[in-house]
């Protein structure tokens, strides 16, 4: 029974750890091509990450921005696509 408990309690943890492995920070080559995604955008900072979860809507996964701010003095999440696409800017 032990041994079953442990097995089980293994197997629903690996999908967790695959699941946070998706994310990984952005690369030396990525962050000025990202910054200047940015700046046409108005904004500047933020958290950067590259989201590899595959969707529908997102099949190559994307970049994410957290809590840029921007012009306006507010902070925004923004998504961009691996081509360097702007997607989305939503207020925080």
């Amino acid at each position: 029974m032990r041994h079953t408990l442990s097995l089980l309690v293994i197997a629903l943890l690996i999908p967790a750890t695959v699941i946070q492995a998706k994310d990984r920070p952005v690369t030396d080559q990525e962050r000025p091509r990202l910054k200047a995604v940015l700046e046409e955008a108005g904004c500047s900072g933020g958290k950067m990450e590259f989201d590899g979860d595959k969707g529908a809507s997102h099949p190559d996964g994307k970049f994410e921005i957290d809590d840029a701010t921007c012009q306006d003095g507010r902070k925004y999440d923004l998504t961009v696509d691996p081509n360097l696409k702007l997607l989305t800017k939503e207020l925080d």
